[in-house]
């Protein structure tokens, strides 16, 4: 069978995939960079498409030819550079229903999630309910399946969450430690699909995927620091009135394109935790594996312990780089005629202060910019470009700058690799 898979280079979506590979299907991914999507995924054929610009069913026929059928797996938790939730979320699932309606498919399978309960007024859940009831009247053949919070082999979201949490040295820090989580295997998730694509469920079925037992947010963290194998740590709850500042500068970051899992909506739906709704479906043989069973069969690695000590280490790296740039060209710009006299030996008074200015700009404008995800990467390099041009400067101008007490030159070095670091971690999937 032809699949079409949207999301399929996302935590869920690549497990499907690869899943449904293994089950002999011909699967077709959608991705906004289908040439890394190529090299990471071979076996799956790929097409450039962006979601939020496929809003008219116009512009799905052509993506939807000799496909059979079709699993969204795509979403995202609040809009911001990187994301747009209306768009992607409803106006292109509506549009992709209508074509839908029009071809071949045979088949849709909604990745979704608990709509109800904590949170279900934000524009995350709101978006996802409007899709999925409008997926229940399509008159599609369609299942829809919400699974709890994920764990696997691989982190993203909530679950990178959980083992950064699980990471913090002597104390664990948490709000909501007593909110109820309910978890489910992505290996089940996929399970479940290929058995959703094999035509085992009836149209129209709406299932809640989760293991039997529900542990709380801090029976989870517990969990998750055994298996990276850290020595006990005393819980610290923390009042969510604290927390509120944490929150709202993840919301400033999601703006900015970072998918920070601190941001409001996640602690929305975490004052109420994440449990089955009251009239869900549930899967009536199939035993799904427990959080304990899951993580058991995945044992960690030093790979998992870095990760996990990095993840939230990395939003500080960015932001003491982007502190670090733009003081570094605020400050001389404050007292520019004595920033310039380092160039008044080899140069007249004019240029000398148009350097400097220059130079004082470009520090600026490289801290603004790492603070955005789309130029993050951009900004990065720039700032080893910069560097390197500073260090090669200062010493072909002032050698004796390498000697000063104060260390203007080899000070410079640091920067280089907390640079390097946060280029290494700057990848998101």
């Amino acid at each position: 069978m032809k699949i079409l898979i949207l999301g399929a280079t996302g935590f869920i979506g690549s497990a499907i995939a690869a899943r449904l590979r293994r089950d002999g299907h011909m699967v077709t991914g959608l991705a906004r960079h289908p040439n890394r999507a190529r090299v990471k995924h071979p076996s799956i054929a790929w097409i450039k498409a962006d979601l939020a610009e496929m809003t008219d069913p116009s512009d799905w026929r052509t993506v939807l030819n000799s496909h059979q059928l079709v699993i969204n797996c795509a979403g995202a938790l609040q809009d911001g550079l990187s994301d747009d939730l209306g768009a992607t979320q409803e106006k292109a699932m509506l549009a992709l229903y209508a074509a839908a309606a029009q071809s071949a498919i045979e088949r849709v399978v909604q990745i979704s999630a608990r709509t109800e309960g904590g949170g279900q007024d934000q524009p995350f859940l709101v978006t996802k309910r409007k899709a999925d009831k409008a997926l229940a009247a399509s008159g599609l053949n369609h299942v829809i399946l919400r699974p709890a919070l994920v764990l696997g082999r691989n982190a993203h979201g909530g679950t990178a969450l959980l083992r950064a949490l699980a990471a913090i040295p002597h104390v664990l820090p948490l709000i909501y430690a007593q909110s109820p989580v309910e978890t489910v295997s992505v290996d089940d998730v996929a399970a479940i699909v290929s058995t959703a694509v094999a035509g085992e469920f009836q149209s129209g079925t709406d299932i809640d995927l989760a293991a039997s037992e529900a542990l709380t947010l801090r029976e989870l963290v517990i969990l998750h620091r055994n298996w990276l194998g850290l020595p006990p740590a005393r819980i610290v709850p923390i009042p969510t009135g604290l927390a509120k500042p944490l929150t709202w500068a993840a919301d400033i970051a999601g703006r900015l394109g970072w998918r920070s899992p601190l941001r409001s909506t996640a602690m929305a739906v975490m004052s109420e935790g994440v449990l089955s709704r009251r009239s869900a479906q549930h899967l009536p043989s199939q035993r799904l594996a427990t959080a304990v069973e899951t993580l058991e069969a995945n044992p960690s690695g030093v790979q998992d312990l870095w990760f996990a000590r990095l993840y939230l280490l990395k939003p500080l790296m960015i932001g003491g780089l982007a502190l670090f740039w733009l003081l570094s060209g605020i400050i001389p710009m404050m007292a520019p005629t004595a920033a310039s006299r380092h160039f008044l030996p080899f140069m007249p008074d004019g240029i000398a202060m148009a350097l400097t200015l220059a130079t004082c700009l470009l520090d600026i404008i490289l801290g603004a910019f790492v603070l955005a995800r789309p130029s993050a990467l951009s900004a990065l390099r720039g700032m080893l470009a910069a560097t390197l041009g500073y260090l090669a400067g200062g010493t072909v101008l002032e050698s004796s700058l390498w000697l000063d007490p104060l260390g203007p030159l080899v000070k410079a070095l640091p920067s280089i690799l907390l640079t390097l670091a946060t280029l290494a971690v700057l990848e998101e999937r």
